[in-house]
């Protein structure tokens, strides 16, 4: 499952928003009907998990943390505390709760971006930072590319 796009979505007064119709498309044909949303561990954006995506990580977090490590619990619990369950409504929509918007500062528009088996929601004034860095993108590229 691979998710692919750029796109930018309303959110209406209750904080419902659209999944675009691509990324709804990508789930349907994969058989996936649960997702899971959380605050990305680096950015300002919020990561939207298709279900068997974030058992997957899920899995290999908790092979890799000590339950009986009072630090690796508790990044454990930091991990699992922003996360919450989301479901699309018949119309492909879903509610963006408040605790989300404030983290976000989402005023009126989200930008949706696929990026491989996750989707990236980034409030649409933080997401035109994003453009600003393509020079540095490219110097990256040509570094990381030319060591490979």
């Amino acid at each position: 499952m691979r998710f692919l796009g750029n796109i930018e979505a309303k959110t209406d007064a209750k904080g419902r928003v659209f999944l675009p119709s691509v990324f709804r498309k990508v789930l349907q044909s994969a058989g996936e009907e649960r997702l899971v949303l959380r605050k990305d561990v680096h950015e300002d954006c919020l990561v939207l998990y298709p279900e068997t995506v974030w058992n997957e990580q899920m899995d290999i977090m908790r092979s890799r943390l000590n339950r009986w490590n009072r630090h690796e619990q508790q990044v454990f619990r930091q991990f699992v505390i922003d996360a919450e369950e989301v479901t699309l409504d018949s119309n492909g929509r879903f509610i963006l709760s408040q605790r989300f918007q404030d983290m976000l500062g989402v005023a009126q528009s989200v930008r949706f971006i696929g990026v491989g088996d996750t989707i990236e929601v980034w409030a649409e004034e933080r997401a035109k930072e994003l453009d600003n860095t393509k020079e540095d993108f490219a110097e990256s590229m040509e570094k990381l590319m030319n060591n490979a």
